[in-house]
């Protein structure tokens, strides 16, 4: 069954939301203790937009700020998510490592590829020592275009991929398989949204899955 999967990180391997309020929020509490914001944390708006390289992010929820307030709240949010990540307030999704074990008995190679910035990747990689049968984890910062499908791409050609697929619970991981030629698995999963999720080749709801649906696409 030997083939290569590329997973994302945030809404697929990692339960983002259970440390993302709580980075949030303390990054906006920052805000408001310099009297740069009053209002209530724009939770759902980040929701909406999920999966979308953190510079965007903060264009989004904070149009009115300078890029220098952006660039402060976005290093002041990744200090809080690191934090919070090694204080053990994260989780993976269920079955994620019997999963990864299972994948790797089945000489299969796994790869993660993020939006997520690479010393937060790390973060997450380390505490649940995810690099047992991770082969690498590549991050958006890791390339000029920060395209998801061009990260996808840097992997396929480093590691001379031919048979291979894509998990992940968006759009752009769906993208990216298919502008690389593999199979595109949505998780439908906390962020994900069905109108994206429908242009999945395949749709699995527990990881569990994976290992009916991988012995078939092999033949």
């Amino acid at each position: 069954m030997a083939q290569s999967l590329i997973f994302d990180m945030d809404g697929t391997l990692f339960q983002t939301d259970k440390i993302l309020e709580l980075s949030l929020d303390d990054a906006f509490s920052r805000l408001r203790s310099l009297n740069k914001w009053d209002k209530e944390t724009p939770i759902d708006k980040y929701r909406e937009i999920m999966g979308v390289p953190l510079p965007k992010v903060w264009e989004t929820l904070l149009p009115n700020h300078s890029v220098e307030e952006r660039e402060q709240t976005d290093a002041y949010f990744l200090e809080r998510l690191i934090e919070n990540i090694r204080n053990g307030n994260g989780a993976l999704y269920p079955n994620v490592k019997e999963s990864f074990s299972y994948l790797k008995e089945n000489d299969c190679s796994i790869y993660i590829a993020s939006n997520g910035l690479t010393e937060y990747l790390k973060a997450i990689v380390s505490y649940y020592h995810l690099d047992e049968w991770v082969t690498e984890t590549v991050s958006i910062q890791q390339i000029k275009s920060m395209n998801k499908s061009d990260l996808v791409q840097s992997i396929i050609k480093k590691y001379g991929i031919t048979n291979g697929v894509v998990v992940g619970d968006r759009l752009s991981d769906i993208n990216a398989a298919k502008g690389n030629g593999l199979v595109s698995i949505g998780c439908n999963f906390d962020f994900a949204r069905e109108d994206e999720l429908s242009q999945a080749d395949i749709v699995i709801d527990d990881f569990t899955e994976l290992q009916t649906i991988l012995p078939k696409l092999h033949k």
